[in-house]
């Protein structure tokens, strides 16, 4: 489904989101506030967009997803003479680095990354409770996990709105821009299913993680949540 969209996935970002998604990308990028000497892991990664955010700071970026379209995409657009390739071994070029990884079954060695982020990719995961148990084994103690997800406006009469729009006329949208529209009625249909804020919170601690806590953007259409591991 995502290597079907992967071509206009951003710029279908952009319009779907009326340009919030810039907004979330650069909240995420300052809470994950990386430096040169950090190591970061972006699971979910799709075209790198916020690998790049991440990299601008002189971190080393590793961008993993599932989808092989989506990453040859990405790919192909990393900046430099030489652009890396999708690999399943690992090859490295650049400040990110492209490599194809299942999250429930992540190809890193335990506790190899200073943060570990996903951003609108945890609910894809069949087991989201036990990818953030491996993103846990792969951290190292006191590295940070940073969470951005699609989640629930407070009021419900305003969420009762957002969801009819995600479910009618997000679609359409999409339908007619991306020639996909079956795969943004998914997108309705996981967010209307996920977690609250408070509840997506306590699978976090479930998993092992500590320091739980979470911040609205957007009236609560995306929050982001943030954890650790302890020492």
């Amino acid at each position: 489904m995502f290597d079907a969209v992967a071509d206009r996935y951003d710029l279908l970002n952009d319009v779907l989101s009326l340009g919030q998604c810039r907004y979330w990308r650069g909240v995420v990028a300052r809470i994950v506030g990386t430096g040169p000497d950090d190591l970061v892991l972006d699971i979910a990664a799709g075209t790198g967009t916020s690998s790049r955010a991440f990299a601008a700071s002189g971190a080393r970026c590793v961008a993993s997803d599932f989808s092989l379209g989506m990453l040859s995409v990405g790919a192909a657009r990393q900046a430099g003479p030489s652009p890396p390739g999708v690999s399943r071994d690992g090859h490295t070029g650049g400040l990110v680095r492209f490599v194809a990884g299942d999250a429930l079954a992540l190809p890193f060695a335990d506790r190899s990354f200073d943060v570990v982020t996903i951003s609108f990719g945890l609910r894809n995961l069949a087991d989201p409770q036990a990818g953030l148990a491996e993103m846990l084994r792969v951290i190292r103690p006191r590295g940070r996990l940073v969470v951005c997800e699609f989640s629930h406006l407070p009021a419900r009469s305003l969420d009762r709105a957002y969801q009819q729009y995600l479910a009618t006329v997000l679609p359409a949208i999409a339908g007619r821009l991306s020639g996909n529209a079956e795969a943004y009625a998914y997108l309705a249909e996981s967010i209307r299913d996920w977690p609250s804020q408070a509840d997506l919170a306590e699978v976090i601690r479930s998993a092992g993680w500590t320091l739980v806590r979470w911040r609205n953007l957007s009236l609560g259409v995306v929050a982001v949540h943030v954890g650790r591991r302890a020492a």
